[in-house]
């Protein structure tokens, strides 16, 4: 009887462990309810980007999973996720110019984690960051707070220790003598430096539908809701045509291109960076520039983009913290004017992981570093520019935008615009110098200082003197 009932307790401990088990991986894989990508999701989102290797000391899915309430609480409305595949070990980078085999060290060796764009499989996740179990459960969570995910795709070259290298080498440009080569600039015909990377051939229409079946993979077996695509204007536009028909199939999805080339917005993207907006707030920043170059900037987009087209305003990202500069280095003493304007200005705010947390340091980019999570004024400028961004509709900046009126004040440092839609206006003014302005405003009326949250009164012609870098987010008083 003993051994009976031993055996039972057995048996029936076994069946609670499995069915544990099985809870568990049903936890994993149930995909969130969440409303599919639409035109009016676009509207009023805030976009994040997830260095996942420097969010935490530990990198990886997990701990960034568990600060996605964090970064609902910011306005987010769409996480896009860095490159999540594994990284080539042949030709990997340890600096921009040297690889990991060059370091004779095997300690010093290891610490080099190499480029996230030197991709060694496109169906497979990096053991660096968790398992696919991890990812999944991370987009789980993100869509339980209502925020979609785009994952980083590399469309336009491989690590060398790809696959395809030895199963299908006319899948890669190829020199004169039959070898495969890193990308060169058309330009100049030489390397863009990224010697830890393949060169693709886009004639080859096999690695075409391959390379769609690869971005399928990720859209039917994780529930991705799209795509951030790095070099975006290296690659046909009819390919991303060809693509995001075939994937849309299958749901709506949401396409970013690391681009400033209209001609991919007419070819299955929604958004692209604002690369020249971007490069000018810099120059005003350091006073290279002038509202004049901003304002010629507004007109010219005008003239190139469609009805529907969206800029991705940004003050960083992962290229420019590491390779330019950080936000202290680049917009010293000035970076909350250029905050807001990305979100007051037409199109969609990028926030950038550690930039919530007032980074103020590059990044490693080959290397394992880390952010500070200390929230100070910054991160409660970007919590209050998120709400607004969410709630109003004058600053819708999606497929319907908010109209852009530009309001002449007559001074070259003073930017002063209207944004309106239906029953909802924002008007926002702001002294771009380093020096206090005096100027007067062709508007009346009793308006909300949003930032400070208090009354703010303007006569027609009326006078008033900002601070240098001084600005007002003015909403109309109901």
């Amino acid at each position: 009887m003993k051994k009976t009932g031993l055996l039972i307790a057995v048996i029936i401990l076994l069946i609670g462990c499995k069915e544990e088990k099985k809870e568990s991986q049903k936890s994993v894989d149930i995909k969130t309810e969440l409303a599919p990508v639409s035109d009016a999701m676009m509207e009023n989102a805030v976009i994040y980007e997830a260095n996942i290797r420097q969010y935490s000391p530990e990198g990886t899915f997990e701990v960034f999973r568990k600060d996605i309430p964090v970064l609902k609480d910011l306005g987010v409305k769409i996480i896009w996720v860095m490159p999540i595949n594994p990284i080539s070990k042949i030709k990997r980078k340890a600096d921009g110019d040297t690889f990991t085999s060059d370091i004779k060290d095997p300690v010093e060796r290891k610490k080099y984690l190499g480029s996230y764009y030197s991709v060694s499989e496109y169906k497979a996740v990096n053991p660096e960051f968790g398992n696919l179990e991890d990812f999944k459960n991370l987009v789980n969570t993100a869509h339980e707070n209502g925020i979609y995910v785009i994952i980083d795709w590399v469309p336009n070259h491989t690590g060398w220790d790809h696959p395809w290298i030895t199963a299908h080498p006319d899948y890669y440009t190829q020199n004169e003598k039959g070898e495969i080569i890193d990308p060169i600039n058309p330009e100049t015909g030489k390397s863009w430096g990224w010697t830890d990377t393949a060169d693709l051939n886009y004639d080859n229409e096999n690695m075409r539908k391959e390379m769609i079946s690869d971005m399928k993979y990720w859209i039917d077996n994780t529930a991705i809701d799209g795509f951030r695509m790095d070099v975006a204007h290296k690659v046909p536009p009819a390919f991303f045509k060809e693509a995001v028909e075939t994937m849309e199939k299958v749901r709506p999805i949401f396409m970013l291109a690391e681009a400033e080339q209209p001609e991919l917005l007419k070819n299955g993207f929604d958004m692209q960076y604002a690369w020249e907006g971007h490069h000018i707030l810099n120059k005003i920043s350091k006073g290279e520039a002038t509202v004049k170059e901003l304002d010629a900037y507004m007109q010219k987009l005008d003239t190139i983009l469609e009805k529907g087209d969206i800029n991705m305003n940004f003050v960083t990202n992962h290229d420019e913290n590491s390779w330019s500069g950080t936000l202290k280095e680049r917009m010293p003493n000035n970076k909350e004017i250029f905050t807001a304007l990305t979100y007051v200005l037409p199109g969609m705010p990028l926030i950038y992981s550690g930039q919530e947390y007032d980074l103020e340091h590059r990044l490693k980019f080959f290397e394992k570093d880390s952010i500070p999570k200390n929230r100070g004024e910054y991160f409660d400028l970007l919590k209050k520019l998120g709400e607004l961004k969410n709630s109003n509709l004058a600053l819708n900046g999606g497929k319907d935008a908010a109209s852009y009126e530009r309001l002449g004040i007559g001074k070259e440092n003073v930017m002063m615009f209207k944004r309106s839609k239906g029953n909802y206006s924002i008007l926002c003014i702001g002294n771009l110098s380093n020096k206090p302005i005096s100027f007067s405003v062709p508007v009346n009326g009793n308006f909300n200082d949003y930032i400070s949250n208090s009354k703010f009164s303007i006569k027609e012609n009326q006078q008033l003197t900002f601070k240098p870098w001084e600005y007002k987010i003015l909403s109309v008083e109901k």
